[in-house]
């Protein structure tokens, strides 16, 4: 058990120590993800209001979509925030791998988001 909890702090101090240098506006709103084992969730944050700007998930996709694998449906998900961002005319994003190793599909989703024209 106590490797578990090892693990969650490693987490949480990345977390931290990532989030201590990242900060969005209204204009270059943080970008952040968040994985569970199954789904993967990405929000727009303007850290100034404290509002969500966009939000885009896997849970969303469309059937088609959900036979992918893992971090291929992260890589649609990027594209759909980067969608969605545009629509509402932000063109850049501050991204917030939220502790999580850019590696797989949190970084998948980066380059969903870029393939989608959004300037990380």
């Amino acid at each position: 058990m106590y490797h578990v909890k090892r693990y969650k702090n490693k987490i949480t101090r990345r977390k931290i120590r990532v989030r201590k240098k990242i900060y969005g506006v209204g204009s270059k709103p943080r970008m952040s993800v968040f994985r569970s084992n199954r789904y993967i969730y990405v929000q727009m944050i303007d850290d100034a209001k404290g509002i969500t700007i966009a939000e885009a998930s896997s849970l969303s996709l469309s059937p088609k979509n959900k036979s992918q694998k893992k971090v291929e449906q992260a890589l649609e998900v990027g594209k759909n925030i980067a969608k969605k961002a545009i629509e509402k005319g932000i063109k850049e994003a501050v991204f917030d791998r939220n502790g999580y190793k850019y590696h797989g599909r949190v970084k998948a989703v980066a380059e969903g988001a870029r393939e989608g024209g959004l300037n990380i």
